[in-house]
């Protein structure tokens, strides 16, 4: 039997998926999550001490394993060629000037994240040996599984392998967009009949994500830490500044429906004109102005390429992947401002979904008849990482009497109650959420209807900036009642109005400009989070439940039982429910 081990390999966000013999994901899972380092910047994806329990676990022995990455073959020889040549050194990198370049980074720092790149190319795959090494000695020489092979993909294309045979659709448009790709940072794929075809690849240094990113920066935030998504948090907050936008709108032009960046002197004059603008408390709160402008900028921009994408390959069904698929904002948005119908983002449209789409890419290598996943497997769940193990909690039992072993339906009943009640839950069930958002089985709840019930979660447990918003949960077929022009999003991927009527009976997940970035809830998706929302509208009549990922500012999403533990005790979290186990303080 082969295997299929797709590694995400850019220089952040790193994670594997294993696919099987029949073309299913067995398991999805980001690097950080088992390291517990947010975005394991430069950390290999298959590090050996994890691959080995992965493989004893879903490899059977004497299988075969593909290993595959997520840049293209070609450009991995040409970072080969660079580094034979000497550019990656320190010597070489340190002679390249610090000021903005087209790419709306420094020169120095783009040139290092190539390097970077260079680095986990060469490596991928290591972890993995390794493992197989390691785990045929402790079996007495009897080899678990051979690595057949090692296939390479191109960048752009692993996102929309992903994107789109992870969607609802049999054909569709796809549009790419992100920080940088093998020839420029965004494309457009066609699916027909659930074949993939590239339509358009962008080429050039400029860079919608790395604009974004250097919005981020001069907002405040840091962009190497990942914070873009505080821009789309602080935008409602700000107004639209004429000045601003006029020198933001000069980075940028859509003539002849392309887009078009400006060049090197224009970036380096337009950044240091606004940063001698930029308040001086704006390192501390952010700027607020500056973040309306940017998501606005963002969205000019984005609908520039969504129209190109809608003229080249004219659909009704749009898929968005890539690092900017993860602006929720302006995914609630683009079917309103495009000539789309459907709109599928997937849970993971960062880079480290790229570990799913290179390993479907090398199944469908191997058979050229596959069609994708089977419709009734699609979309794809986001349910595919790691389970937590409730052995910790049944040791436990024998010391600390407000551990208890109450099977579902009784973890259900006390923490719909403990909710209603205004307390905050740590709420962990089955496999963990593969991508940056907690979808109700690795989440922290609360009541969405006090309207200190924001403030309050945002200093007692996750010890962020009051300005970040929460997401609802809510059940799907309440919906159309509380939600205009309602769209199912089962991953949280999109942000929608709320209707005007119902704002005030949940203020909590109610942002400042009237939107709410939800997360559908069915059974048939998440049956035990399903029946949480169902117990909790029972008690209270209201079918949603703010929800938000369980961690706190900086770190990953909690990877074991004793992350879980450590959590409860030294947050102001009132309980833990781990499977149907329930702590309380």
């Amino acid at each position: 039997m082969r295997y299929y081990l797709g590694l995400a390999t850019t220089f952040h966000d790193p994670a594997l998926a294993l696919v099987g013999p029949d073309g299913a994901v067995i398991f999805a899972e980001a690097a950080e999550r088992f390291l517990q380092y947010k975005r394991a910047p430069n950390c290999e994806p298959d590090a050996a001490t994890r691959m080995v329990g992965i493989l004893e676990r879903h490899v059977p022995r004497g299988s075969e394993i593909v290993i595959a990455s997520t840049w293209g073959a070609q450009f991995t020889e040409f970072l080969q060629g660079q580094e034979r040549g000497g550019a990656f050194t320190i010597e070489a990198l340190r002679r390249h000037g610090t000021a903005l370049n087209r790419s709306f980074v420094p020169e120095r720092a783009e040139r290092i994240f190539i390097a970077e790149l260079n680095l986990a190319q060469m490596r991928a795959g290591y972890g993995t040996l390794l493992a197989l090494d390691q785990e045929t000695r402790g079996a007495g020489g009897a080899p678990r599984a051979e690595v057949a092979a090692q296939r390479r993909y191109p960048h752009h294309l692993t996102h929309a392998a992903y994107g789109l045979w992870g969607s609802p659709f049999s054909e569709a448009t796809a549009l790419i967009v992100d920080g940088m790709g093998e020839t420029g940072a965004a494309a457009i794929y066609r699916m027909r009949d659930n074949r993939i075809e590239e339509v358009r690849r962008h080429r050039g240094r400029g860079s919608v994500g790395f604009l974004y990113g250097l919005i981020t920066d001069l907002a405040g935030f840091d962009q190497i830490k990942g914070e873009e998504w505080k821009i789309m948090g602080l935008a409602p907050y700000g107004r639209t500044d004429p000045e601003l936008m006029g020198l933001l709108r000069r980075l940028f032009s859509g003539e002849g429906g392309r887009l078009r960046f400006a060049d090197d002197a224009t970036v380096q004059a337009v950044a240091a004109e606004i940063l001698a603008r930029r308040p001086a408390d704006a390192q501390e709160v952010g700027w607020a102005d500056l973040a309306r402008c940017g998501q606005d900028l963002f969205g000019e921009m984005m609908d520039i390429l969504v129209a190109e994408a809608g003229r080249l390959a004219p659909h009704e069904n749009l898929v968005i992947s890539g690092g900017c698929g993860l602006n929720s904002s302006y995914n609630g948005r683009v079917l309103g401002r495009s000539g789309f119908v459907h709109l599928h983002v997937p849970s993971a449209p960062g880079d480290d979904g790229n570990a799913i789409g290179a390993a479907w890419l090398a199944y469908a290598e191997d058979h050229p008849d596959w069609r994708g996943p089977a419709p009734e497997s699609r979309p794809l769940s986001p349910y595919l990482g790691s389970r937590i193990s409730t052995e910790p909690f049944a040791r436990m039992a024998a010391w600390e009497p407000r551990a208890r072993h109450l099977g579902q339906d009784g973890v259900t009943r006390e923490a719909a109650r403990i909710l209603a009640e205004g307390g905050l839950v740590g709420w962990v069930q089955g496999r963990a959420e593969f991508g940056p958002r907690a979808l109700g089985n690795r989440s922290i709840l609360a009541d969405p209807r006090p309207p200190h019930a924001k403030d309050a979660l945002n200093a007692k447990v996750k010890y962020r900036e009051a300005f970040r918003p929460f997401a609802p949960s809510i059940l799907a077929e309440a919906g159309p009642d509380w939600f205009e022009d309602y769209a199912d999003s089962p991953y949280m991927e999109r942000t929608l109005v709320w209707r005007e009527a119902v704002r005030a009976r949940v203020p909590a997940v109610v942002h400042a400009d009237g939107t709410g970035r939800l997360q559908s809830v069915t059974p048939a998706r998440n049956p035990a989070y399903a029946a949480l929302i169902g117990a909790f509208r029972d008690i209270t009549g209201v079918p949603i439940l703010l929800n938000t990922s369980f961690n706190v500012m900086g770190k990953p999403i909690l990877h074991t039982a004793e992350d879980a533990i450590l959590m409860f005790y030294t947050t102001g979290l009132d309980a833990l429910v781990v499977e149907d186990w329930l702590l309380v303080k």
